[in-house]
């Protein structure tokens, strides 16, 4: 019966492993969304944590993208980063405050959201 035991430590260790290997591939991992035709581009992590985003001119004047300045651009992407990068960490706190319930604050490795 010991060896079925230590067997099954076993497992679990290697599982918490590879999640372990597989949070941290998400983690630098680079997904590109796009709209308006690549005229908008979102990245963001393998686990969904917003990174950067461009936006072209010709999505903010249609008519006459060459008006646009850069630093208008890198304003609004600047503006909406931060809005997106805010946004994203309230949803962490969220999601810890409510695992931390169901857990009733025990950690559980491999587990750490």
């Amino acid at each position: 019966m010991g060896m079925n035991l230590m067997n099954m430590m076993k497992q679990v260790q290697n599982i918490q492993k590879r999640a372990t290997e597989m949070k941290e591939e998400l983690a630098n991992l680079e997904i590109v969304g796009e709209s308006a035709g690549g005229a908008v581009k979102v990245t963001c992590t393998g686990e969904g944590k917003f990174k950067s985003i461009s936006i072209s001119p010709e999505v903010i004047n249609p008519e006459n993208p060459a008006s646009v300045d850069s630093e208008t651009i890198e304003m609004l992407e600047d503006v909406i980063s931060t809005a997106m990068k805010n946004a994203g960490e309230k949803a962490d706190s969220e999601m810890q405050e409510r695992m931390k319930k169901v857990t009733g604050g025990i950690k559980i490795p491999g587990l750490n959201l």
